[in-house]
């Protein structure tokens, strides 16, 4: 018999008081996911993540005392095992998304677009993957276009088909729709669909977003 796996322990750090009740209920609603603790600022945030055994921080960017970006970076800072951050802030500001990416945050979501994405954040974040809200992935590839990043991922560049790097080519220039692609590279959105599925699965990663990132990543933009 397979040993139940342990609930997923998260600490919510939001200083509005009604986004931290909403963000409980939905995750504990939600089923495997233990909710260790709220706070209202960034000094807390680390604290209590310091002092509990915590998978994933919900993270807001504005909070008084210490802002999620400087609480992010210093709690990634610490020794040992550390958890995993989502930003959560109202805004896709570049400069929210750059200091959340500089400071080491795994997920980026807005609060008023993606309340129904905090669960799968949450649970991609424990097992080690990324999510960014649709609403910040342009701002997310300008600023991996900006850096670029290391070496190219070669054997996996080298397992997409022609028609495949094509498609991820045009996600990772902020192309988003199935039906834009389609129109792009003259073939139905059922090839489009087929080919992202196929390249979904020899890159190795969960979803789209993250699909375009590593197009980006790779230089396929």
């Amino acid at each position: 018999m397979t040993a139940p796996r342990a609930p997923i322990r998260v600490l919510i750090a939001d200083d509005n008081r009604s986004v931290r009740k909403g963000l409980r209920l939905q995750l504990e609603a939600a089923g495997g996911i233990c909710i260790v603790g709220e706070v209202g600022n960034g000094l807390d945030a680390v604290r209590v993540a310091q002092a509990e055994t915590v998978d994933v921080v919900l993270m807001d960017m504005q909070m008084p005392g210490m802002n999620g970006a400087d609480a992010t970076r210093r709690l990634l800072a610490a020794e040992g095992d550390v958890p995993a951050v989502i930003v959560m802030t109202s805004f896709a500001v570049d400069g929210y998304i750059t200091d959340a990416i500089d400071a080491g945050a795994v997920g980026y979501l807005l609060k008023s677009y993606d309340s129904d994405q905090v669960v799968a954040a949450v649970e991609a974040a424990a097992r080690g993957e990324s999510i960014v809200s649709p609403r910040a992935i342009a701002p997310v590839l300008r600023e991996f276009v900006r850096r670029r990043g290391p070496d190219p991922d070669v054997e996996r560049l080298a397992s997409l088909s022609p028609a495949e790097r094509r498609v991820v080519a045009l996600l990772a220039s902020g192309i988003t729709a199935n039906e834009a692609i389609a129109a792009s590279l003259h073939v139905s959105v059922h090839t489009v669909r087929t080919q992202l599925q196929s390249a979904l699965r020899k890159v190795g990663v969960a979803d789209r977003t993250q699909l375009a990132l590593w197009g980006v990543r790779n230089r396929l933009d």
